[in-house]
């Protein structure tokens, strides 16, 4: 894993899926405003597909072929999305360790159950 601020992993892949990192701290960079611009909208995208699925899903009559293709754009819309929160979690400001010890300290602790 990077450190804070290191290497940005950007929100499309390169040859053979690669995946394409940005080395700066300037996050005004054209580089940087383009991966900002490119995750909202694929942050937006998966937010309709999203409610697309919903629709059809709902209606009870979909097609074995438009479920098939459902599945595979939101498994394409799942994987930007994971991009896209792997490359903000890279990039939260570090923090001290947690008092337990094990846990990543830049998750926020979250209470279950």
């Amino acid at each position: 894993m990077t450190t804070h601020n290191e290497l940005r992993l950007l929100p499309w892949s390169g040859p053979n899926d690669q995946p394409c990192y940005l080395s700066t701290e300037d996050s005004g960079s054209y580089l940087s405003r383009l991966a900002d611009h490119t995750e909202v909208v694929q942050l937006e995208m998966a937010g309709e597909l999203m409610e697309h699925a919903l629709e059809v899903l709902g209606d009870g009559e979909a097609e074995p072929n438009e479920l098939r293709l459902l599945a595979t754009d939101m498994t394409e819309a799942l994987s930007d999305v994971r991009r896209v929160a792997i490359s903000r979690g890279h990039r939260l400001p570090l923090t001290g360790p947690s008092e337990g010890g094990d846990e990543d300290p830049r998750l926020p602790a979250v209470p279950f159950g």
